[in-house]
């Protein structure tokens, strides 16, 4: 809602008898019936869980009464109702711990945009012309229903396909009944920055295939190569609450902390020490550590175990990684990688922690490996201070589907697939919080496969570049408006089992996508109700999580608690489990590997830098760009707001004529876009960076067509082993050119040219 739209019907909400009365023709609101009682003045905090990122922070939320513009039965009017107002940590979750990070505070704009869809919509136009309009939702579900039973009656049920991002818990589970039920392929899971390689190394190396749980508040040596964990990277509120415990819990014991990478990011500005390295060579670094420390005697060899066993040459020492050597390859000096290596061994419990960037080579897979072992080597594996693994909740099903897992997929292989076919074999796709099309290199020609598939069935709340393709929107209801759930992969030692109820009323005619699967599925031709039993989500969610043991009675009490009660008033189901031990490793995992130069895209002769891309402070993948308050935070670091930049070393920019703020043009050899110069001196000289997150094309009025997106031009390179896209394998050139950078720093001023949205 505009400004000027607003103070009408904050008039409208105050007088609505003089409204009525006047027969204005410009604005008619009608005043409905409260849908529920609330008390004037009174706040009631509500459990939730923040879906913005991966993490699954516990938050409550602050529900008072409140007027709304609402439509009811096709009418527009305002109601007196139950609205979200401020969003807090759960002080009773094992993972928020009462905290919540800056992005999270911003998820409530979600409910309140002024550009969500709030009601059913169908393509009118071209495919991608926006050419939307509304429709009801039995027209929608009709429509829907309709398709899935043409592919039923031609046997063609392998066509159906369902894409989202990766989904954690009961959500999950009901995709995967659904389409098995219906005989469809496993659901896809799409995740530009996603971390497949670590997942992986860690099944080879300790039998989890899942990202890492650390224990920082009784650490004593912190060693870090590329994870940004204070900012974007895996946990960061959890990270954050063990970061203090660990800087502040000990008095008289400091711990020291080593933050290691090409780029410094908001972690390596709280490092003790920050340790500069040459893109990609991280698991070298790792390794001539692990040389000195065998070496010294500081540890045996086989200390390190089944991880250490991975690394060709370990059961030798590691002759290959002496210092000098390491050196060589690293630009690290030996003596300072001798300290660092004795400090690490001597001064435990001790943790190396690696994510992000030495991941996104092409020798990624031996940069995890590698840590790994380090870790394995100086005892910090499932011990205080080092690094555990989140034990997963057993949940109940009483669907007699089974529950087939999503499959992370390969968009690069998914868009040949479907290029190359003369017809697609995909003929319906689900999109479900995913935007494929803006989140991949243009060399992978994501746009022109995914328009190639027949019809398209969107469950987004806001249209952006992948959900403009669509053929049917049914917009989903905000996580404030829904049933919502979560099993976190990291950040605990507990068992987590994440739940809330809606914390108020739908404002628009959405629904949530877990109902509407329901429906539709109940509604075919051939029903899909031996697969799914339940009539709505909230139903599922009390069969799966209501059936967990319940927790043990309070201290003086004789009542045995309701798990589901329970479940919902704090926000889930924790429970202390013992630590699963690690499993014995297939005959492919074990399989050791070896140091590989990275290989990079791009001639050195022609494209001479570096280009790392980096997850976003405020939007990470670029997934939350359309949130204004995202959009005004200042960068941590450089200050820089609603705009794009590059990050380029000072010496770099004098030799090129570049100064503060100017325009530069970036490319590679895929693709050029451009952003204003920003010197810094904690960047590598051969080395340039830019955030993920702007240079949206469609995505709504607070992110469309404001800034670059630097993943346009990656090169279209994987890592092998998982076929992980390899987003820092790109070398590019830069050049100044003509015309204004817009670089708006926070407290130096901002033009209006930046701000026309206001």
């Amino acid at each position: 809602m505009d400004r000027r739209h607003f103070i009408k019907v904050s008039a409208a909400t105050g007088a609505s008898a003089t409204l009525a009365g006047c027969g204005s023709p410009e604005l008619k609101l009608a005043r409905f019936i409260p849908e529920e009682e609330i008390i004037p003045g009174v706040a009631t905090w509500k459990t939730s869980i923040c879906p913005l990122c991966s993490a699954g922070c516990g938050m409550l939320v602050r529900v008072m009464q409140g007027e709304a513009e609402v439509i009811r039965n096709g009418q527009l009017g305002v109601i007196s109702m139950g609205l979200a107002k401020k969003l807090e940590g759960n002080p009773a979750h094992p993972v928020s711990q009462g905290k919540l990070c800056v992005r999270g505070q911003a998820a409530i704009q979600v409910t309140y945009h002024p550009d969500r869809i709030t009601v059913p919509m169908k393509n009118a136009g071209p495919r991608g012309s926006g050419q939307l309009q509304p429709i009801t939702w039995e027209q929608a579900l009709t429509e829907l229903k309709s398709k899935l039973d043409g592919l039923a009656s031609a046997g063609n049920q392998k066509s159906l396909a369902f894409l989202s991002k990766p989904l954690r818990g009961q959500r999950q589970a009901l995709v995967s009944q659904f389409l098995s039920g219906f005989g469809a392929q496993p659901a896809m899971e799409f995740d530009p920055f996603g971390e497949h390689v670590l997942r992986r190394a860690n099944a080879r190396s300790f039998g989890h295939e899942q990202l890492p749980t650390f224990d920082l508040g009784n650490s004593r040596y912190v060693l870090t190569f590329g994870a940004d964990f204070l900012g974007t990277w895996n946990s960061p509120v959890m990270q954050n609450v063990g970061y203090g415990e660990m800087r502040q819990g000990h008095p008289g014991a400091r711990a020291k902390f080593v933050q290691i990478e090409p780029r410094m990011s908001q972690t390596g500005a709280n490092a003790d020490e920050w340790v500069p390295i040459k893109p990609g060579t991280e698991g070298v670094l790792a390794l001539g550590l692990a040389h000195v420390i065998i070496k010294s005697g500081l540890r045996p060899a086989s200390a390190a175990g089944r991880a250490g066993g991975l690394i060709d040459g370990w059961s030798s020492g590691l002759a290959n990684y002496a210092p000098a050597q390491v050196e060589q390859v690293t630009g690290i000096k030996a003596d300072r990688i001798e300290r660092l290596a004795r400090e690490f061994a001597q001064h435990g419990p001790a943790v190396a922690i690696i994510g992000g960037a030495p991941l996104a080579h092409t020798n990624g897979m031996f940069h995890a490996v590698a840590v790994n072992a380090l870790n394995a080597l100086v005892g910090s594996v499932g011990q205080p201070g080092g690094i555990f693994f989140t034990p997963q909740p057993a949940y109940a099903s009483a669907s007699k589907a089974p529950a087939v897992s999503a499959q992370p997929v390969s968009m690069q292989k998914l868009a040949s697939d479907l290029l190359a076919a003369q017809q697609s074999p995909i003929q319906l796709l689900m999109l479900y919080d995913t935007n494929p099309v803006f989140g991949t290199p243009v060399a992978w020609k994501v746009k022109e496969a995914v328009s190639k598939i027949p019809y398209i069935v969107s469950f987004g709340q806001f249209l952006d570049e992948t959900s403009l393709l669509a053929d049917l929107v049914l917009p989903d209801h905000s996580f404030l408006e829904s049933w919502v759930d979560h099993t976190p992969e990291s950040g605990t030692t507990m068992a987590v089992a994440s739940v809330a109820p809606p914390a108020m009323k739908p404002l628009h005619q959405t629904r949530s996508m877990p109902d509407v699967l329901l429906e539709v599925g109940r509604g075919l031709g051939k029903p899909l109700n031996p697969a799914l039993p339940w009539q709505t989500y909230e139903e599922m969610l009390k069969a799966t999580i209501g059936s967990m043991p319940a927790p043990p009675r309070a201290a003086g009490s004789e009542e045995q608690p309701d798990v589901w009660t329970t479940a919902q008033q704090q926000g889930g189901v924790f429970r202390e489990v013992p630590a699963v031990a690690a499993t014995a490793a297939n005959t492919a995992e074990s399989r050791p590997v070896s140091w590989s130069e990275p290989q990079f895209d791009g001639a050195t002769a022609q494209y001479p830098l570096h280009f790392l891309p980096f997850v976003s402070q405020a939007f990470l993948d670029g997934s939350l760009a359309h949130l204004p308050w995202l959009q005004e935070l200042p960068d941590t670091l450089s200050t820089v707001m609603w705009n794009s930049w590059v990050e380029i070393n000072p010496n770099t920019a004098g030799q090129m004529g570049i100064a503060m703020g100017d325009l530069v043009e970036i490319a590679s050899d895929h693709g050029k876009i451009q952003a204003p110069a920003l010197l810094s001196p904690g960047i590598a000289p051969d080395v340039v960076a830019m955030p993920l997150g702007q240079g949206h094309e469609t995505f709504t009025r607070f992110a469309s067509r404001r800034g670059a997106n630097p993943i346009a031009i990656l090169a279209p390179r994987v890592e092998p082993e998982t076929g992980a896209l390899a987003w820092a394998a790109t070398r590019v050139r830069i050049a100044k050119v003509s015309g204004n950078g817009g670089l708006t720093l926070f407290g130096l001023g901002m033009r209006e040219t930046e701000h026309e949205h206001r």
